[in-house]
């Protein structure tokens, strides 16, 4: 079993907290005792790995103190022994390609500076305002897309105790098509019900509305939604009152209300990916004018 080396965790975190709020330096792993000063004594050892206390600074933060401090301390010491044995353990069982190793660990690394550097330029460029008109053209041209995979509805769902007041009232709200009943409906409805979506201009997910309720257990929800109408259905404590305005059937196509911010992303996304490549093509050609770089091609 592995154990710290030369002084136990206990003994040095207090220390250790101490000297992490004091040190600005960038966390930094070496596998060699040489490497350390002199000074620096090893908090933990696996096999030929060492952590040192330089290898822990700046991951405690600087308002935290006390035995939080040493606890997190204690908590990465943990961790760097864990991954140690893990890779101890991986090299034993493994033989790994050092080359082919060596050259994932760069491609990964290559590909952080990259999206890095590709992400902090498109920010700057980036346009992120869409038009309702350029929001329609790409619903219109890529429609075949916005297949639903979920029935929706537009409608008004209220969950209520079944002895709340004015519940009479209440139907009647539900069944009336004029406007000044809404704001009572909507006051009723906040003031004693438990669950309520009255928007009924906007598309949601027919599985979301129901959740909890025993409309979950409809046998065939696409004969349910076909019949729209109003319906209350009571259980042990509570009233569930429905009222379907619209709705929409697994498969059909979405409607563009309900897919808008997805259509948003695309645009985005679109956007965002052209500027990349107009980036790269920017750093070519002018690395091509300077004559940066050189082709060596074989007669």
């Amino acid at each position: 079993m592995a154990r710290l080396n030369l002084i136990s965790i206990k003994n040095v975190i207090l220390l250790l907290s101490l000297w992490v709020l004091a040190s600005c330096d960038l966390l930094q792993f070496k596998n060699e005792a040489d490497d350390q000063p002199e000074v620096e004594s090893p908090l933990a050892s696996v096999g030929d790995a060492y952590l040192y206390p330089g290898d822990l600074a700046g991951l405690v933060p600087k308002e935290l103190v006390g035995k939080d401090s040493a606890d997190l301390i204690d908590q990465h010491i943990k961790e760097w022994i864990k991954k140690q044995l893990i890779i101890a353990q991986a090299q034993k069982q493994f033989e790994f390609d050092e080359i082919e190793l060596e050259r994932r660990v760069l491609d990964y690394r290559y590909a952080l500076m990259i999206h890095e550097f590709q992400k902090y330029n498109i920010s700057r460029k980036l346009d992120t305002f869409i038009s309702d008109m350029e929001i329609n053209t790409y619903y219109r041209e890529n429609i075949d897309n916005f297949e639903l995979r979920q029935n929706i509805i537009r409608g008004t769902f209220i969950q209520i105790n079944k002895d709340a007041p004015k519940l009479s009232r209440l139907r009647t709200l539900l069944r009336s098509s004029r406007p000044q009943d809404k704001d009572e409906l909507k006051s009723l409805a906040y003031s004693y019900g438990t669950k309520v979506h009255l928007n009924d201009s906007l598309w949601v997910n027919f599985e979301d509305v129901i959740v909890g309720t025993p409309l979950v257990d409809i046998p065939s929800k696409t004969e349910f939604l076909r019949r729209t109408g109003l319906y209350e259905i009571p259980d042990e404590h509570y009233i569930y009152f429905l009222k379907i305005n619209e709705y929409k059937i697994q498969s059909e196509t979405s409607p563009l209300e309900f897919v808008r911010d997805d259509v948003q992303k695309i645009i985005l996304n679109k956007r965002k990916v052209l500027l990349a490549k107009e980036l790269e093509e920017e750093i070519y050609e002018k690395a091509l004018k300077d004559e940066a770089f050189t082709i060596y091609r074989k007669n």
